[in-house]
C-alpha cells in the first residue's frame, strides 16, 4: 500500500489564515483563527458541533465573508484588496475567479438532478474555464474511473447511492484542478455502510500529494490519512500536531475530554 504523502518540512504554505474572526450577527463564530496549511498536506479539522469548523472552510472558499483577519491562498491575499493598511472588499467576479482556485465538498452531495454523473463533472470546466467540449468529457471520464464510478458516468443522481453522489462531487470538485480540496464533513450525511468507499477515496487522493482540508467525525480515519491536525471548539484553535501524538496524548483539557468521549 502506497504511504500518505508528507510534504517537506520547508513545503511553501497553500493557506495561510492570520487573526480570521467571523460574526453572524451578536454571535461570534471565529474568534481570531491563525492557520498554516503546506502544499501537499492533508490538514484534518476535528471537534464538536457547533465550533467553527464548517464555517472556516466556508470563509476559505468565500462563501462565507471574515468579519476581520486575512487569508492568503499561494501567497495572495482572497477577498479583498489591501491598500495603505485597509481592506476593500474586491467585486464577486474577482471573487469568482479566485474561488476556482478551492474545490468544496459539501456534506449533502449537491449535484445537479437533472444531469448525469459525467454532466455534473464536466459543468465546471465547460461553463466557468470555457474547456472544449471533448476535453472536458475526456477530462471528466477520467476522474469518474478515478473514484470507481467509470461505470455510472451516464447515471443521474437518483440512481445512485449517496456514497456513490459524494464520489461523483469528489470527482466535480477536482474537475476544476484547485490548489486545494475542502471537505465538509463528506460522509455525515452517509448511511454507515457507504462510508468507508468515501473515505477509500479521499485516502486514495492523500497519496498523491493533492492539498486538502478535512472536517471529520472520523478519528481513525483523521489519524491515518492527515499529516496536520487541529483541534476545534468555542471559534478557536485549541490544539494542533501530527494526528498521532494529538489523538494519543493530547495535551489541551478539552482536546482531551472531546476525545475521550469519541474513541
Amino acid at each position: 500500500m502506497d504511504a500518505i504523502f508528507n510534504p517537506a518540512d520547508d513545503a511553501p504554505e497553500c493557506v495561510r489564515i492570520k487573526g480570521v474572526h467571523k460574526f453572524f450577527g451578536a454571535v461570534h463564530v471565529l474568534r481570531g483563527i491563525d492557520l498554516s496549511i503546506r502544499r501537499g498536506e492533508v490538514c484534518v479539522v476535528i471537534g464538536p458541533s457547533g465550533s467553527g469548523k464548517s464555517t472556516l472552510l466556508r470563509c476559505i472558499n468565500q462563501l462565507e465573508g471574515i468579519s476581520a483577519g486575512r487569508i492568503y491562498l499561494n501567497g495572495e491575499l482572497i477577498g479583498y484588496r489591501e491598500a495603505n493598511g485597509r481592506l476593500n472588499s474586491l467585486p464577486e467576479a474577482k471573487i469568482a475567479v479566485q474561488r476556482r482556485s478551492t474545490g468544496m465538498v459539501f456534506q449533502r452531495f449537491n449535484l445537479f438532478p437533472h444531469k448525469t454523473a459525467v454532466e455534473n463533472v464536466m459543468e465546471g470546466p465547460l461553463k466557468v474555464k470555457k474547456t472544449p467540449r471533448a476535453e472536458a468529457i475526456r477530462r471528466a471520464s477520467e476522474l469518474l474511473e478515478r473514484v470507481g464510478l467509470a461505470d455510472r458516468a451516464n447515471y443521474y443522481p437518483t440512481q445512485l447511492s449517496g456514497g456513490q453522489q459524494q464520489r461523483v462531487a469528489i470527482a466535480r470538485a477536482m474537475a476544476m484542478e484547485p490548489n486545494i480540496l475542502l471537505f465538509d464533513e463528506p460522509t455525515s450525511a452517509l448511511d454507515p455502510e457507504l462510508v468507508g468507499e468515501v473515505l477509500d477515496v479521499i485516502r486514495g487522493l492523500a497519496k498523491t500529494g493533492i492539498t486538502m482540508m478535512v472536517v471529520t467525525h472520523e478519528i481513525g480515519f483523521a489519524r491515518e490519512v492527515g499529516n496536520h491536525l487541529v483541534f476545534m471548539d468555542g471559534g478557536m484553535i485549541l490544539e494542533e500536531g501530527p494526528p498521532a501524538e494529538v489523538i494519543a496524548a493530547p495535551k489541551n483539557a478539552r482536546t482531551q475530554s472531546f476525545l475521550a468521549k469519541v474513541l
